[in-house]
């Protein structure tokens, strides 16, 4: 195959994920959003830990390794994001503390007018 026909195949999948992951996010019920997001930002430290890795491993040149600094930056980042949000969808499904209860009876000599004098 040709340089030209394999940016062709490439392309054709960049756009094929791209659809099938709108058909598949839409279709997502909302109580399913925060494991979800929980997932995928477990998968992303694994994806960080192999740019780590690469970097690591990396003698091809500065501007690869600029690259993969960026990369693993914009990575910590989406991940650190993910938790903050997933940490904050999980505190809206917990049960609020009740309210002491108040004490109903009036304070003072009786006639509602506050403390007696």
């Amino acid at each position: 195959m040709s340089h030209f026909a394999h940016v062709i195949v490439e392309l054709t999948i960049l756009a094929l994920s791209i659809f099938l992951g709108i058909e598949v996010i839409s279709k997502v019920p909302t109580l399913l959003h925060t494991p979800l997001m929980s997932g995928t930002n477990a998968i992303h430290g694994i994806v960080l830990l192999g740019g780590l890795l690469i970097v690591g491993a990396s003698g091809n040149g500065v501007f690869n390794k600029i690259i993969l600094v960026i990369a693993i930056a914009f990575g910590t980042i989406n991940v650190v994001g993910g938790f903050l949000v997933t940490d904050r969808m999980l505190e809206m499904f917990k049960s609020k503390p009740k309210a002491a209860a108040k004490d109903d009876a009036p304070t003072g000599d009786g006639d509602g007018k506050g403390p007696a004098q």
